[in-house]
């Protein structure tokens, strides 16, 4: 063992500037400290074009870590209605910028062609395009007197034999599923992290980790003492901040927390986790 073992990575998603841009997403990432910056491919034009993506990373020095395809429900329309389409399309992405990942949500549950042959689709994409398509947990959608089953086949991806998932925290509030318990049964197919939070709502919350009542905290202890290898990105909300100071505030508590929360769960490995490479 080296004397530096190195932490994950940690990445800004560019829906946690939201409604700012793709560009914004990568000027924040640099100033505050960020890793890597995870482009969520979405109605902003920027983040459709591969040569604007990769000239952004080019420019602020930040590499890609991962690329959510258009399937959230707002982004249906985004690089065509066929799905299929839209995951080969984020792959080519992926690949031209240098990401590893692709995040991609379980299909709808109306989507019954799509979801029929899901699981064998996303392996037979993996295999032939080099690129992870590690698939999200999703949620229930619930009111107060009842949930349904949106997605199909399940919103648990530990559930089924994906070679890689991704854990969102504000999701698994939603689906009151114990995260730290997700990443046991998930073990080394646990390829990516929203690292987000949430309480007991059925609203997708997406707070700053530490706000909610996830366990982000034992959850990231948990990862780094396990020798987790693949990315952290953080995912919040920050629509409600209303000035620039306020968004900053937010964007650099998550990456403190993040880094804390880290370095903790390493140190009870006996390790020395190195800092990052920008000063937050």
């Amino acid at each position: 063992m080296t004397a530096a073992a190195r932490r994950p990575r940690i990445g800004l998603s560019a829906s946690s500037v939201y409604p700012e841009s793709t560009a914004h997403a990568f000027s924040w990432a640099a100033e505050v400290g960020y890793e890597a910056v995870e482009v969520m491919v979405g109605i902003d034009a920027l983040s459709q074009q591969v040569d604007a993506v990769r000239q952004l990373s080019e420019h602020h020095q930040l590499p890609v870590s991962a690329v959510h395809a258009p399937c959230l429900l707002f982004t249906q329309r985004v690089w065509g209605v066929e799905p299929w389409g839209k995951l080969e399309r984020s792959a080519a992405m992926a690949g031209a910028v240098g990401a590893e990942v692709v995040v991609v949500h379980p299909p709808f549950r109306w989507q019954r062609e799509y979801a029929r042959d899901f699981v064998n689709g996303i392996a037979a994409l993996e295999e032939s395009s080099g690129i992870a398509f590690a698939v999200e947990n999703m949620y229930p959608w619930r009111t107060s007197r009842r949930q349904m089953q949106m997605y199909q086949p399940g919103w648990d991806p530990s559930t089924e034999p994906y070679a890689n998932a991704t854990i969102d925290l504000s999701h698994a509030a939603i689906a009151r599923d114990d995260v730290v318990a997700m990443a046991e049964r998930l073990g080394p197919r646990l390829r990516h992290v929203h690292l987000t939070d949430g309480t007991d709502s059925a609203k997708d919350e997406h707070l700053v980790p530490g706000r909610g009542t996830t366990g982000a905290a034992d959850f990231l202890q948990h990862l780094a003492r396990t020798g987790f290898a693949g990315e952290v990105v953080l995912e919040i909300n920050t629509r409600r901040c209303t000035t620039r100071e306020e968004r900053e505030a937010d964007l650099r508590e998550s990456l403190e927390f993040a880094i804390e929360h880290l370095t903790a769960g390493a140190a009870d490995t006996g390790e020395q986790v190195a800092r990052p490479a920008h000063g937050a």
